[in-house]
């Protein structure tokens, strides 16, 4: 299997949104039967690649998925010596030589939904796409949605997805995978009551955001309890307003900054 397959193999698992560990032969002494620079990729059922196969091999991938069992893991080295006097879990190598191994965590990153892109979702995405993240970008009108509007993107870390959805915007919730942040934001508050009423009833959701003053809120909050049918203990999962308390500011950006900081906060909260 040539080596190129571990890149499609990191690709393959960050779409899937699986964890694994890329594990490298970071360095060489005497015979050994990869050169530094093998890389294997390890999942949680699958692995793709090789580091040399044998006891080298078999102990990597062991120890790889202990990594993807451990929340927050870090990379770490390991080193093997390839002869016949020492003890290995898996048989015997005789190569002669000793391999240092890299282990590299490739946790699941985390996904955000902006539902409206306007002046204050557009900034917000331009500080969220400089992060390793998965970010949906929701909105019912096309015009916010172009091409040369969203060119301020193009050097995005982020794996950006663009949902154009003129009628339901609700209905990319659905979409989601699960432990997805939401944050609702669009131009029409009724829209954005419909969307409160959806993220309550989807499950598996991360947290839910919603942009607006208290009277807004106040509003919104009678209707999922009268017309939603949502008891107050699901009604509070909604946060608002969103942001750092403290940071008052109206302008887009200074919003943007605001919000996208407490959810870096949050993320910080998951990974451990």
């Amino acid at each position: 299997m040539p080596d190129t397959t571990w890149v499609a193999a990191v690709a393959r698992l960050r779409a899937r949104r699986e964890p694994g560990v890329l594990v490298t032969v970071a360095t060489v002494r005497g015979h050994a039967p990869r050169r530094a620079g093998a890389k294997l990729v390890v999942g949680r059922t699958g692995t793709w690649g090789s580091i040399g196969g044998g006891n080298i091999e078999a102990v990597a991938i062991d120890r790889a998925r202990e990594l993807i069992g451990t929340p927050g893991s870090e990379p770490e080295l390991m080193e093997f010596a390839l002869n016949d006097k020492v003890t290995n879990r898996h048989g015997v190598q005789c190569c002669g030589g000793t391999v240092t191994v890299l282990f590299e965590p490739l946790p699941v990153v985390p996904a955000v939904a902006v539902f409206g892109v306007g002046h204050v979702g557009l900034e917000l995405a331009r500080v969220l796409a400089r992060h390793h993240l998965d970010l949906h970008l929701v909105d019912s009108r096309p015009d916010m949605l172009t091409g040369e509007r969203l060119d301020v993107l193009a050097d995005a870390v982020a794996r950006i997805q663009v949902h154009h959805t003129p009628l339901l915007p609700e209905e990319v919730l659905a979409e989601l995978a699960p432990g997805t942040h939401v944050l609702i934001m669009t131009h029409d508050h009724a829209e954005d009551a419909a969307l409160c009423d959806a993220a309550l009833r989807t499950t598996g959701l991360g947290s839910i955001g919603l942009i607006g003053s208290a009277a807004k809120w106040a509003r919104f909050r009678h209707r999922l309890a009268t017309e939603g049918g949502h008891d107050a203990a699901t009604i509070d999962r909604i946060r608002t307003p969103i942001g750092i308390t403290g940071i008052t500011g109206k302008e887009p950006a200074t919003i943007a900054v605001s919000v996208a900081a407490d959810l870096l906060r949050s993320f910080e909260r998951d990974r451990h």
